[in-house]
């Protein structure tokens, strides 16, 4: 068939058209030639990374999902109970179900506090476990109703051949969601400074706070600022101040650093990857945020421009 003739073809006799030339020139062509219809399966999907000498699962999108209409109805009605009370909230009593004066007002703020098991479903432990690591790690109600985070870290990498460091453990809040799986933000503008009451036992910590974005390539943006930890039985409070927090992407720091986005906190985390093997632990009363009208700094490092602008020497 001429390409004039094919191309006044509907969409569905143009493809079985080509199909079936394509099954009578197959074979002329040579045996191992396979048919334009056989893609392979690695081209076909996207495969998430595998470590060396772990063995390959596939499995069919459909397998992932566990189709159940009672646990369906559930979850629907549990949305519909938070929109509810996220729109009696708003409307009835102001913002995050606080009266508005209260928002205007307020010079302190606790946002985490560790007084039940319910407050430990706000968080999430990974080590180096998941890299073939040996460090360990794990987060449990404390005496005295505290977060107490304890495990041991192990700086030996696994032995597969690829990997040449290990030995990190961290723990973070889970991302907080409004009805229907809606990303909830942190609003924290009116504040400068992050508050802990810590109690450690002298190893330091790399706090990390992520925020929103907007392109993909920011997904692994995160700020980070240190936390050194007394030891000892008695309990410090810690204030670090938001524009000491410095831009990194996946440990890396960046040339372009700009202040940490308030008002679309996501996440905060703490690791711990000193490099010293043995057991560590760290207990955390409450996390929340201050306003100090003492610190006036708006950012503590240095702007960096990539054009910047050069004056003429005729001006």
């Amino acid at each position: 068939m001429s390409l004039t003739k094919m191309t006044r073809l509907p969409l569905a006799r143009l493809l079985s058209s080509i199909h079936l030339q394509q099954q009578q020139l197959l074979p002329l062509l040579h045996p191992s030639i396979s048919p334009i219809t056989s893609i392979p399966r690695r081209c076909a999907l996207h495969s998430e990374y595998r470590r060396p000498g772990k063995p390959r699962e596939y499995k069919r999108p459909w397998d992932l999902r566990n189709f159940d209409f009672k646990k369906a109805v559930a979850v629907l009605k549990e949305h519909f109970t938070l929109l509810q009370s996220e729109v009696h909230d708003r409307i009835v009593v102001g913002p995050e179900g606080r009266p508005l004066i209260e928002h205007m007002l307020e010079q302190n703020r606790v946002v985490w506090e560790f007084r039940g098991p319910e407050s430990l479903k706000e968080w999430t432990v990974s080590s180096d476990r998941e890299i073939g690591g040996q460090s360990e790690i794990s987060l449990t109600l404390g005496k005295h109703n505290t977060c107490f985070l304890h495990g041991t870290l192990n700086t030996t990498p696994p032995r597969d051949g690829e990997t040449r460091y290990s030995g990190y453990c961290t723990v973070r809040s889970k991302q907080p969601k409004y009805s229907f799986d809606r990303k909830k933000h942190h609003d924290w503008t009116s504040f400068n400074s992050l508050h802990l009451r810590v109690r450690g036992d002298g190893r330091p910590w790399m706090i990390n706070i992520a925020t929103e974005n907007y392109y993909t390539h920011q997904k692994d943006d995160l700020y980070h600022y240190f936390m050194f930890t007394r030891g000892g039985p008695y309990w410090q409070d810690v204030k670090i101040p938001f524009s000491k927090f410095f831009l990194a992407q996946r440990g890396r720091v960046q040339d372009d650093q700009h202040p940490l986005w308030l008002d679309k906190i996501n996440t905060i985390g703490f690791t711990l990857g000193d490099n010293a093997d043995g057991p560590f632990q760290l207990e955390i009363d409450f996390i929340g945020v201050t306003n100090d009208y003492a610190h006036t700094e708006e950012f503590a490092y240095e702007h960096y421009k990539k054009n910047p602008e050069v004056k003429s020497k005729l001006s």
